[in-house]
């Protein structure tokens, strides 16, 4: 067994949510310079815009663009943003990965079989959990790995790589829309139509590479701790009710 072993007594809702809410902000601390470098590579080649690389730096690669925005603009630059990162994965991550076992629960009650219904009814809309959870799922139900830090650890990374290729496109238009200029793009789907006329497909998965490295880490990260904190706040509620 490794890590904290698993309770008979399942987690409450509060641990849920301070499970999921911390090992959030856990994940955002490590993985906030690849969503940094992410964005800068997504958006390089917009001559305008609110966000623009600094004059005459060029991006190349995840680790090149780490290192030419730590050189000019400082390690700081890195973590542009984190405070509104981190109070948005308290508030919003608690609820959204807090509740996700108990709506599935709802839903798959008196079934033997909870992945179809997981996949087709689950209302939190998040390809990760759904996923990871599919993944987590078919690894048990084989005999593959026994419900553990390697079976997390495995269906997390298979969960940010699926999410990755779903949600790239959506990710990089978005990211060009929000920072073009006024009045250059009359919507997201006019951005999303100029880019493939004048970039051709390939250009929905730019920066794909930095997107999976911040996606899969992200999701390694979150789940795992997650899975941990749930064990070990739930152990420690059980030996303070244990009598003595």
């Amino acid at each position: 067994m490794v890590g904290f072993k698993a309770t008979d007594v399942p987690p409450t809702a509060t641990v849920k949510f301070l499970g999921a809410g911390t090992a959030a902000c856990i994940a955002d601390l490590i993985t906030f310079p690849l969503d940094t470098a992410k964005v800068r590579l997504q958006i390089q080649g917009e001559s305008q815009g609110p966000v623009r690389a600094t004059a005459g730096a060029q991006y190349r690669g995840v680790l090149g663009t780490i290192l030419t925005m730590v050189r000019t603009e400082g390690p700081r630059s890195l973590y542009n943003g984190l405070v509104a990162g981190l109070q948005r994965q308290m508030s919003f991550a608690s609820v959204r990965i807090g509740l996700y076992d108990s709506v599935k629960q709802f839903y798959t009650k008196g079934s033997e079989r909870t992945s179809p219904n997981v996949a087709r009814n689950a209302i939190v809309n998040c390809a990760e959990l759904v996923t990871y959870d599919l993944i987590k799922d078919a690894l048990l139900t084989a005999n593959l790995m026994t419900d553990d830090l390697p079976c997390h650890f495995t269906s997390a990374f298979g969960a940010g790589f699926c999410t990755t290729v779903i949600a790239s496109p959506i990710d990089v238009v978005k990211t060009r829309y929000m920072n073009s200029a006024l009045g250059q793009y009359s919507s997201a789907s006019h951005c999303a139509l100029t880019m493939l006329q004048k970039e051709g497909p390939r250009a929905f998965y730019k920066g794909f590479m930095p997107s999976f490295l911040r996606l899969g880490s992200w999701n390694v990260v979150m789940f795992v701790t997650y899975e941990q904190l749930k064990r070990a706040l739930m152990a420690a509620c059980t030996s303070r009710e244990a009598p003595f």
